[in-house]
């Protein structure tokens, strides 16, 4: 099923603010600590006070309650407050929810946040350890007795044969690593500030999960990004330009599964993206000639690789050749393999840079910024774009 006509949300609300933590591998404090912390700097950057915010959204897999956060940040009452599930591909459906709540008047100024100690509290890519019963569970149990425990090993059965589909070898996924890295490498914020690579790194660098090296796998990060959300109107009276939510949506594909859909006709894909991918377009009314940066998540590089073809920047195993030939601005940050691993809320604070033209690595002039969340999971995307 494909929807056939756009939705009404596009244009009516806007990312206004932006603010994190620094990016580490040891924080030093609480998660609660470094939400607040997030939370508190993107309002100032937005010109506004907690005593403004009425609406909270956030992730599941997070430990910081909407209420605790409003609390410990000053913030009063809540009319809206909300969490997305499904890891990573919650980031940009945190978007749409608040854009949702501000759109039908359910809430004025939405503040969506993200915050954990990934690399010295819990890693997510340690994989599976203990899990209480459940549906997701039971899922997981066609594939933990072949020894499939971890993200990496979920990831490395699709990238295999997308691989063999093509013709293609490992190497193919080198120039996604090195494209962020050159990026990271200019962003005073990313933890591998200074730090670029080459593709003889990437392909030196030792195996993970064949054929993921080490180099095709996100960093583990402390540290914690929040959002700004309110109206366009609101907008023209804050201190930065809006970043207009042009088109918001999710997605979840036929066979769906949580990073092990393994069970569907071909495995070179993502319909979970595909399914976003129409809706952006249909929404929008854009193309892909349109995009002038594109955040894609980058938890491993064959999945970028596998989004824009699903976005169609290029065709079936093209996409390597693609990344080579810097056809499009891509992950101006660093991505996750370089800035930091947020679960893609920092892709979403470098496309309102993007917009505003303080990028560390700016393109020229963008009107159009496409931002993805996770991939392998039910998904979400953002079109952002300047305001007229």
């Amino acid at each position: 099923m494909t929807r056939h006509r756009p939705d009404a949300l596009g244009g009516r609300a806007a990312v206004v603010g932006i603010g994190a933590t620094e990016f580490s591998k040891d924080s030093g404090r609480s998660e609660l600590t470094l939400a607040v912390e997030a939370v508190q700097a993107a309002l100032a950057d937005a010109g506004l006070t907690p005593a403004d915010v009425d609406g909270l959204v956030t992730f599941t897999m997070d430990t910081n309650p909407e209420i605790t956060v409003a609390q410990a940040a000053g913030i009063g009452e809540l009319t809206f407050f909300s969490r997305v599930h499904y890891g990573g591909g919650a980031a940009c459906a945190t978007v749409q929810q608040a854009a949702l709540a501000v759109a039908t008047g359910l809430a004025d100024v939405v503040v969506c946040y993200r915050a954990f100690n990934e690399r010295s509290g819990r890693r997510f890519g340690a994989g599976v350890q203990r899990r209480e019963p459940s549906a997701e569970g039971a899922a997981l149990g066609w594939n933990l007795p072949f020894g499939l425990l971890t993200p990496a090993s979920w990831v490395a059965m699709a990238a295999q044969r997308y691989l063999h589909a093509h013709g293609l070898t490992p190497d193919a996924f080198g120039h996604v690593a090195v494209t962020d890295r050159r990026h990271a490498a200019r962003n005073p914020a990313a933890y591998f500030h200074g730090k670029p690579i080459t593709l003889a790194d990437h392909a030196a660098s030792r195996w993970i999960v064949e054929p993921l090296r080490l180099l095709d796998c996100c960093q583990e990060t402390d540290g914690a990004q929040a959002l700004v959300v309110t109206s366009v109107e609101r907008a023209r009276d804050l201190p930065h330009p809006p970043a207009v939510i042009t088109a918001a949506a999710q997605g979840a594909g036929r066979a769906q599964e949580q990073m092990t859909s393994f069970y569907r006709d071909d495995l070179t894909g993502l319909p979970e993206m595909a399914v976003v991918a129409d809706q952006l377009w249909r929404t929008s009314g854009l193309t892909p000639a349109d995009i002038d940066v594109a955040v894609l998540y980058d938890h491993f590089t064959p999945f970028v690789l596998l989004q824009l073809e699903e976005f169609g920047f290029c065709g079936r195993g093209e996409a390597a050749d693609f990344v080579a030939a810097d056809a499009l601005p891509l992950n101006t940050h660093g991505g996750q393999l370089g800035e930091a691993y947020l679960h893609g809320m920092n892709g979403i604070a470098e496309a309102v840079r993007q917009l505003r033209g303080t990028s560390p690595n700016q393109a020229r002039d963008p009107a159009h910024v496409l931002v993805t969340a996770g991939t392998g999971v039910p998904t979400s995307g953002l079109v952002l774009g300047r305001s007229g």
